[in-house]
This record gives structure tokens, sequence and C-alpha cells, in this order.
């Protein structure tokens, strides 16, 4: 039986989730049409990582801050956003385009793609170092959706449970669909090409002093919920808890941060049940429905 502390604690959970990250916005439709699966199988990899919301955001959070290791992605960020003013915004619009590839039907996935595509377009301009960038590069697409891969699963995993080397390779080799859609090249297709192109990239990655700006209005990001400050730093803690190695050094974080990241690894991990058993009707659930599955088999973990 649920005590009411623990049914108090999951309705304050999911108000403050839900009010941080509205579902109305987007306009995304998960209910029709009925037996309409979207882009992924949902027996595979990508409908059991991406419906997990810790995983999902801290590893959304641990990929914002790869991404400004990369100066022509660094440069569309201070160039075309208002990322000082409305970084929440951002997040938010980041969550329901994933959200939306992810689980809704095609032809709203075709929608959500077709209007990045338009805006990506736009997005053009020189980098720090005074060389010439496109957000429609297939190189640089190709390095925004790894990162954002990356983080996810590594999120799932952290948080969540583990992932066995071939569902990691399915979940890679599905999710790079959404990357190519939008104009990727060369993507990754499974965990050892991703490391491997991790490795690759890293010559041409640098922490500057625009980087550092991007990730100091990070750090004083104030989510819309109670204890924002605290929220933020568990938060931003589990997420950076999730770079690997060589980007800790590169973004050049001391040991006063990798403390801070293990703390907010370990407050993540200890919440985690309660965002799952607080989240139980969102965009994954929905488009169970959809397919005539039970939205609890979602839940189900990688065997």
């Amino acid at each position: 039986m649920t005590s009411p502390l623990n049914a108090a604690l999951r309705g304050r959970v999911r108000a403050w989730v839900l009010h941080a990250f509205p579902r109305e916005t987007g306009g995304i439709d998960y209910d029709q049409p009925a037996g309409d699966p979207g882009l992924f199988d949902p027996d595979g990899a990508t409908w059991r990582v991406h419906a997990d919301f810790p995983g999902m955001l801290s590893g959304g959070l641990c990929a914002l801050m790869l991404q400004t290791l990369h100066p022509a992605a660094l440069a569309g960020v201070w160039d075309h956003s208002n990322f000082r003013a409305d970084l929440v915004g951002r997040l938010r619009r980041t969550t329901n385009f994933v959200a939306g590839t992810s689980y809704a039907p095609r032809a709203e996935t075709a929608r959500l793609i077709q209007r990045v595509r338009r805006i990506h377009d736009r997005v053009h301009g020189l980098t720090e170092s005074g060389q010439p960038y496109r957000a429609n590069d297939p190189a640089l697409l190709t390095w925004v959706h790894v990162t954002e891969a990356y983080g996810f699963l590594q999120g799932y995993r952290r948080y969540a449970g583990p992932v066995p080397r071939a569902d990691a390779d399915r979940y890679y080799d599905e999710t790079r669909v959404v990357a190519e859609r939008l104009g990727a090249g060369d993507v990754p297709r499974s965990e050892q090409q991703v490391l491997d192109y991790l490795d690759a990239v890293q010559p041409r990655l640098a922490c500057t002093a625009r980087s550092r700006e991007v990730l100091a209005v990070l750090s004083r990001m104030r989510l819309p919920v109670p204890l924002p400050g605290l929220s933020r730093d568990l938060f931003l803690g589990a997420g950076a808890a999730l770079l690997p190695d060589w980007a800790s050094a590169m973004l050049q974080r001391t040991p006063a941060d990798a403390l801070k990241a293990r703390i907010g690894a370990r407050g993540l991990k200890a919440m985690a049940p309660v965002f799952r058993a607080a989240l139980i009707d969102g965009p994954a659930q929905r488009s169970c429905l959809r397919l005539g599955r039970d939205p609890a088999w979602i839940r189900r973990g990688f065997s």
C-alpha cells in the first residue's frame, strides 16, 4: 500500500517537472493515429532509453557541456540564441524535439524534423577564430547528435540500469535516423564507432572564453521549481558525472567540481525511483496506448 507521504512526494515531484517542462508546448499529438509506431521499433532500445526522465535530463545536460567544446556548435548558440535570458526555454525545446521524434507518429516526426531543418538554414556565421560555420553542415549535425545520444545512453546506464553492448549498438543504430534526416553525415552506428568518433574529433575541440561563459550561464540557471539552486546543482552534477574523462580535463573541471558531480549523481540515483513513480503518463506511455500496449511495459529494463 502506498503511504500518504510517498503519494505526496510523488505529487510534488510530478507538479514541478510538469511546470518546468510543460507537455502542451510543441503541439505534438502522441495519441493518433492508432497503431502508428513512429520512427522507432517499440521493441528496440530507443523507446526504453528515452522513457527515463532522470537519465534524459542528466544526459541532455552532459551533452550541453560537451557541445561547448566545439567551436562551430558554440558559435551557433552564441550568435543565434538567447541562452543568457532563456536557457530553460532552450532545454524545453530540445526536450520536446527529442520526445516528439522518439514517440510521435510518423507525420508528426516529419513535421518536427522539417521545422528544425528550416531553422538550421538561417543559422550561420563565423566561429570565435573567424572560421565560417553553418548549422546544417553534415559534420556539425553529427557532432550534436553524437553528444546527445552519448549523454542519454550514459544517463540511462548511470541512473536507470545496465545496457549491454548489443543494446547500446542498437540504440546508436536506431537514433542515427533522426540525425540523418536532419542532414548529418557519416553518423556512427555502434558504441565502438561512437567512441572512435569522439577520439577522432578531440583535436578539433577547445575550451575557450565563450565555452566558459556558456558554462557559467548554465551554472546560474534557475529552474522554475522549489529550491531552484539545489535542483540545478543536483542535475548539473548528475550530468557532469557522465562526462568522459578527456572532456572533464578539457573543461578544466576542478576537484571541487568532481565532488559536486559525485554528490549530484548520488542524489539523482536516490531520487530516480520517485521521478519514475510520479511520471507515468508522459509521451512514452501515451504512445504505448496508441499501440494498444500497457503503459507500464515501457519501463522494462534491458536483459
